[in-house]
């Protein structure tokens, strides 16, 4: 299980000898799901070069504080918003003290003055450097300020002394700012998710749609990205932002959510079909804007979709646990009852339409919780917090059915 997926650590190299750990590190973070980007200060390029840390990383070091195009692209207040975790490995003994007193003289001091995220800070110096009491006080000083201090080790060093003052082992700097983290309830799951509505065209400037505003399927995201999970959100038209840290795949018709779909669920561990995928499309698209031709109108022949969801939930091999939404009008526990038999799901979410005040372009929503051996009602409240106890459901079921397994 990849403890630090979707976690965002902004890697600070100070200029010791322990540097060359830096890359090790970077490589630790990165096997946890991590995505790692690096500031070195100046003296840390005499240890290791920026192009190893650039290669490590797969991102551009960040170097010189008043660098006109870093400033451009990510500042120090770009990074320091970045990151949820800014980790100082290995801290010398001078940027400890510089820290401490607030300097922001180099970008890597001021990233830290700009920072509201966590901090941690691992020293590596000498022993007598690390045992002074003036080091001392500076750390001291820094844990008041809630910056996590992880103790160097005791050992031989590389100046020939034995005591304390090496850089924290790697695997354990890794563990401590896993630690750091609430491990969620869908860590280094994939979830793929479904969301808004289709448009299937009559002409190049007609469509049958919905009134989907996608506001379920994309809260149901950032709830999923907050477990911990990798989401990958297939969006049909919206005016929605997509939540960050999801790979987001825009369609328009039913055929191509289909076709992106198949692409991302076989293998996924999680599939949720939020979406209100047109049942129907024109059984030929005109080429050009069709004209009003008389008073008595005009008929045009639909056919069937392809049903996304019962098509995932009927895969062979590389099946999802798979989650459906009823969103009915009438008769709400009974047809979702049905629709979960007849796709052949592991859960569906029913909610009543045609109240104004839930469901489409609403920002709360009501719903029940349907599996195979019992339901569960939502009450009411935003879609954020339905999202999380849709998440909570599908986490606890699936740990469930695991255990029968087991």
């Amino acid at each position: 299980m990849n403890r630090l997926t979707n976690k965002r650590i902004l890697l600070g190299v100070t200029g010791g000898i322990a540097a060359y750990k830096s890359a090790d590190l970077t490589r630790r973070l990165q096997d946890e799901g991590a995505e790692v980007r690096v500031v070195m200060t100046h003296s840390a390029r005499e240890f290791i070069t920026p192009l190893t840390m650039q290669a490590l990383s797969g991102h551009p070091v960040h170097l010189d504080l008043l660098d006109t195009e870093t400033e451009s692209v990510m500042g120090h207040i770009e990074l320091a918003r970045w990151a949820d975790v800014i980790l100082i490995a290995p801290a010398t003994a001078d940027f400890i003290a510089r820290y401490a007193s607030g300097h922001g003289d180099d970008l890597l001091a001021a990233v830290c003055l700009a920072a509201e995220c966590t901090m941690v800070v691992a020293p590596a110096m000498n022993q007598a450097m690390w045992a002074k009491e003036s080091t001392q006080t500076n750390v001291d000083l820094l844990r008041k300020m809630g910056v996590n201090i992880l103790d160097p080790h005791e050992g031989l060093q590389a100046c020939g002394e034995t005591g304390a003052g090496r850089l924290m082992d790697v695997p354990d700097i890794v563990t401590r700012v896993a630690n750091l983290f609430e491990l969620g309830l869908l860590a280094g799951k994939h979830v793929v998710i479904t969301a808004g509505p289709t448009r299937e065209a009559i002409d190049p400037v007609r469509y049958i749609s919905n009134h989907s505003s996608g506001k379920q399927g994309y809260a149901l995201a950032q709830a999923a990205l907050e477990a911990g999970a990798r989401v990958t959100l297939v969006s049909g038209p919206t005016n929605l932002t997509a939540p960050d840290r999801v790979t987001l795949v825009t369609v328009e018709s039913a055929r191509q959510m289909l076709e992106a779909v198949m692409q991302s669920a076989p293998g996924a561990d999680i599939f949720i079909g939020v979406a209100a995928v047109a049942d129907y499309r024109p059984e030929t698209t005109a080429e050009q804007k069709i004209k009003k031709q008389s008073a008595e109108g005009m008929t045009i022949k639909l056919v069937q979709n392809p049903d996304i969801l019962k098509s995932v939930a009927e895969l062979r091999e590389g099946r999802p646990f798979s989650v459906g939404f009823a969103a009915e009008t009438e008769n709400l526990v009974d047809y979702a009852s049905r629709k979960l038999e007849a796709k052949n799901l592991d859960m569906i979410i029913a909610n009543n339409v045609a109240d104004s005040s839930i469901g489409f372009n609403s920002d709360d929503n009501e719903t029940i919780v349907i599996t195979r051996t019992g339901q569960s009602p939502l009450p009411k409240s935003s879609k954020e917090v339905v999202s999380r106890k849709i998440i909570a459901a599908i986490a606890e079921k699936l740990a469930a059915d695991s255990e029968q397994v087991a």
